[in-house]
Parts: C-alpha cells; structure tokens; sequence
C-alpha cells in the first residue's frame, strides 16, 4: 500500500494498515469470485501506454498504433471481462468503451465549481472503476485516493492505471465507514452516488468531515427526490429497481443534513432530472438500466410507483 506514506501524522496509519491487510487477505483467495477479476487485470497489466489524455471527455489509456491488430483484440477480450462497465467513456489502446454512464457529463457538471485540486489530497469515495480519478489527474493532484469495496471494480481500475502508469493514483478496498481513520488527510473528498446506500447519512457525512483537513472542500452528488419541503423518501424494498437504497432526500433535506453534520459554505450548484441519455444499456452493458427503472406509463415515477429520482449536485467546506 504505497499510499500510507503519502498521509500526514493525524491519520490513524495502525487502523489503515490493519484494513488494508484484512482485506488484501480476503481478495487474493484462490477462488472464482476474485480469479474472475484478477485473471484478467493480470493480463492486462502487460501492455504499458505511451500516450495517454485524461483531459478530454473519453479517458484515453494508449492508441490503437501503439500495439499490433492481434494484441488489440486480446486487450478488448480482457477488458469486456469487467462488463457491466457502469462509468466511462474510455478508450483503451483504440478499444472504445461506451459505458452505461455517460460520466462526462457529470464531470463536465461539476468542473466549474471543482476547489483546485493541483498538489492537492483527494480521495474518491465509491470510485468505481475510476474514471473520476483518471479526469482529476489532468489537473495535478499530488494524490488521489480510490475507496471502493467492489472487486469487480477495484481489479478494473488496476488493470487500467497498470496500463496507464499514474503514479498519483491508487485504490484500496475500502468504503466510507473508513474514513474515520483517515483523520484531517484530505484537501477535498468526492462523495458521488453513495449517500442513498447510507443508513445513516448524517454519520457518514461526519465521517467525511473527519477526514477534510480544515478548509477542506466535499464534493457530492447523489439521487434526490423533487420538492422543497425537507423530506427524504425511505423506500419499502427497491427504488429503481436498486435494493440497498435508504433515505432518498429532497434537496433541501440534503442542505440540512450537511448543515448539520459541522458543514459550512454549502452551495447547492446543479440539479436535473434522470434521462436516458444519460444512462443507458450499451455493448459495454448489456442489462437493465433507467428506461427500465421508471414506468412506462409515467416516466416521472418509478416501477414502484415513487417519484422518479434527479440528480443533484452540492459543494460544502469544513
């Protein structure tokens, strides 16, 4: 774990250390579930980009001329391993992957009113494969720091910085409930699609708080529901389809549960509805995704009948 040395004093490197190796011992367990995944990062760990461009909207990890037309396809064979690919688009030694996510728009969403992140802490948390991570090492952090407990995910992400080389960049196996051993470590914290999986937002947005050095900027988006009053849905079963969905909130509920974890500054800067252009089933892709979450009758509920959800974007500091 290089990246334990790259923490200041505050941290609790004893707690860290003692995660990192549990779950090392856990993923390197010669069993399908985690061969699936390594198997192939293995494999892809092999080919080494010379040109990469992460400043675009398609995270570019190698072009096609870098490598021969039979290599092409065995790096396009590895990387469909990892399918469903939720986040993108990449392009991958001229091997293009049209995710369900259209993640630049997102980022595009969010860039303007991003902190500088230049020689700057980061960590992404819930960084999926880590496309995010890939868009900030354009603007030079010192370090970014993936958290994100799928294997799936985690093992997609190293076969594609195995390949780019980004030494700035690194993931653990870790998830949000750890950031309180992260103490006063970063200068600015993504916490993008993960509130709604929280049973207890207000705690976990402490947790965030604990781990901003002060000054320190949280960037989050999550689902919402519409209207001002502030509620949040807490839906019986699934809420499009996604199970492990608790509290869905209006976005003045979500002001207040960032007030009210210690926030301060807090800006509520983009808001929008769920469409289909924005995420949908692709090659990369293959099962259900939003035009199968909302009912067809009404695409402004869900198939369960609740209303269907926004996205909504807000920055806070500490």
């Amino acid at each position: 774990m290089h990246y334990i040395d790259r923490l200041p004093a505050t941290a609790d490197h004893t707690s860290i250390i003692t995660e990192h190796k549990r779950k090392q011992a856990w993923v390197n367990q010669e069993k399908k579930g985690f061969l699936r995944y390594r198997t192939p990062c293995q494999a892809l760990a092999q080919w080494k980009a010379h040109n990469c461009d992460f400043s675009a909207d398609t995270v570019s990890i190698g072009t096609g001329d870098e490598i021969s037309s039979r290599e092409k396809i065995l790096i396009r064979e590895n990387l469909k391993a990892f399918m469903p690919w939720r986040k993108g688009p990449f392009s991958v030694f001229g091997n293009d992957i049209d995710a369900e996510w259209r993640s630049n728009l997102k980022w595009n969403q969010l860039r303007e009113e991003l902190p500088e992140l230049e020689n700057k802490i980061i960590a992404d948390v819930g960084c999926n494969n880590g496309y995010y991570m890939f868009r900030m090492a354009a603007r030079k952090p010192r370090f970014v720091l993936g958290l994100e407990p799928s294997v799936q995910h985690y093992y997609c992400f190293k076969a594609l910085n195995a390949m780019a080389g980004c030494s700035n960049l690194d993931i653990d196996l870790l998830g949000v409930e750890h950031l309180k051993y992260f103490v006063e470590c970063f200068d600015v914290v993504f916490l993008m699609g993960i509130i709604y999986h929280r049973p207890s937002p207000v705690d976990t947005l402490r947790d965030i708080l604990t781990s901003l050095q002060p000054g320190g900027t949280m960037i989050l988006e999550t689902q919402a529901i519409p209207g001002k009053t502030p509620v949040a849905l807490f839906p019986d079963g699934t809420y499009a389809k996604v199970p492990g969905t608790y509290f869905v909130p209006t976005a003045s509920c979500l002001i207040n549960w960032v007030r009210k974890a210690g926030f301060k500054n807090i800006k509520l800067f983009a808001s929008h509805a769920m469409t289909p252009d924005i995420q949908r089933r692709t090659e990369w892709m293959i099962y259900e995704s939003l035009s199968d979450y909302l009912d067809p009758a009404d695409p402004t509920r869900t198939v369960e009948g609740y209303p269907a959800p926004l996205r909504v974007f807000l920055k806070a500091e500490k």
